[in-house]
């Protein structure tokens, strides 16, 4: 029997995305998602769920939600992220924060990425509050996946919760991921010293230290993609993407300070620590080369590789309930810090990665009744 805190689907979604919960590097665009942990606490208690809200450390507007119903050593995770990427408002055809159908799809920010897949898993599980539980099912809810993955880093620290299979439901268009690349987000800042450009010794230019630095990135991209191969990613090598670069002030100045970010992808089985240290000591020698102080520093954590065995029990019962092999994705997700916990994981959830992070972001109807079925015999496997 439904009760008025546990609504339908759609007004669950409805009440979601009417939430907003931006993460976001920039200050002046990071939100709370603590209005999302509440509506989902709130409907989970009401199904007899034991809640607990954590808050994410030296973040006061942040929190994880753990739901459990049941106990018992095994059992299953079911988990999402509660907040968003930043939008462009004036690019969308309809509000991004008011769920809006058309075209057999429903419209909205965080749609498929990925507070759909919340009002799915509830309905699931709805199916078993009146069933004894053998295993505990747990609802997880995340904070700032978008952003520093510091919610499933608190997680991760805190070592919980437990359980035995794990299912990450991001947008794969129901599709079982058993591995995808890491992520490194990185900088290199150069500081020489200015002076009149007329005489080059009056200073040190930043700028031709970078240029020695961007072929030492080069360099090294170069020898990873040579060292390291996987044939299962559709980009079968690591990729080192030279993103941005800032520089100096006047073309009559040399060049006090430079700064470049770059972004890395490695493979499963390359360490994110050591390749930054592999990074760190290369560009080191430049600086007596240039006169320079050079510093490599990372914009965030990081996100390790993941990869399940892909004769794991948890991948081989996604692919038989979705009919789907499972693939390799390029982007991060939570998974390998679940994996971390001692959990068979996988990612698998509806909606597409195509339209994440994009205006008039859409959860086709069509993925709904698939996704519901699906969790409803995982948790029929793992939980009773």
């Amino acid at each position: 029997m439904t009760s008025p805190t546990c609504p339908d689907i759609v007004t669950m979604l409805a009440e979601l995305i009417a939430s907003p919960s931006v993460s976001c590097t920039n200050p002046s665009l990071d939100q709370s998602n603590l209005d999302v942990i509440e509506k989902l606490e709130n409907w989970l208690s009401d199904l007899g769920f034991k809640t607990e809200v954590m808050p994410i450390p030296g973040a006061e507007n942040k929190a994880n939600l753990i739901a459990t119903l049941g106990s018992g050593p095994g059992g299953l995770v079911l988990s999402g992220h509660t907040d968003t990427v930043p939008y462009n408002d004036e690019l969308w055809a309809s509000n991004p924060f008011r769920l809006t159908e058309r075209d057999n799809r429903f419209y909205g920010l965080g749609t498929c990425d990925m507070k759909g897949f919340f009002p799915l898993a509830i309905a699931a599980a709805k199916k078993f509050i009146d069933q004894p539980l053998q295993q505990p099912l747990i609802i997880l809810a995340t904070a700032d996946e978008e952003s520093s993955m510091n919610g499933a880093r608190a997680l991760a620290e805190a070592g919980k919760p437990k359980a035995r299979y794990a299912v990450i439901g991001e947008p794969t268009g129901l599709r079982p991921i058993y591995m995808h690349k890491g992520m490194m987000m990185e900088s290199v800042r150069i500081t020489g010293s200015s002076g009149h450009s007329s005489d080059p010794s009056l200073g040190n230019n930043a700028l031709e230290a970078m240029h020695s630095v961007l072929g030492t990135l080069i360099d090294f991209r170069k020898e990873l993609q040579s060292t390291y191969q996987n044939s299962d990613f559709a980009v079968s090598v690591p990729t080192l993407n030279l993103g941005c670069i800032h520089g100096g002030d006047n073309p009559n100045r040399i060049c006090g300070q430079c700064e470049l970010e770059y972004d890395l992808r490695p493979l499963p089985g390359m360490n994110i620590d050591n390749l930054r240290e592999s990074i760190a000591q290369r560009v080191k020698p430049l600086e007596e080369q240039f006169g320079v102080q050079i510093s490599a520093e990372s914009l965030f954590p990081g996100i390790p590789p993941f990869q399940n065995d892909a004769s794991s029990e948890l991948v081989q019962t996604a692919e038989k309930l979705t009919g789907y092999t499972a693939q390799s994705v390029a982007f991060g997700t939570e998974a390998p810090f679940l994996q971390g916990l001692g959990m068979d994981t996988i990612v698998m959830g509806p909606g597409s990665i195509d339209q994440a992070h994009q205006p008039d972001e859409y959860l086709a109807f069509d993925q709904i009744k698939p996704t519901v079925a699906i969790l409803e015999q995982m948790i029929a496997k793992y939980c009773l």
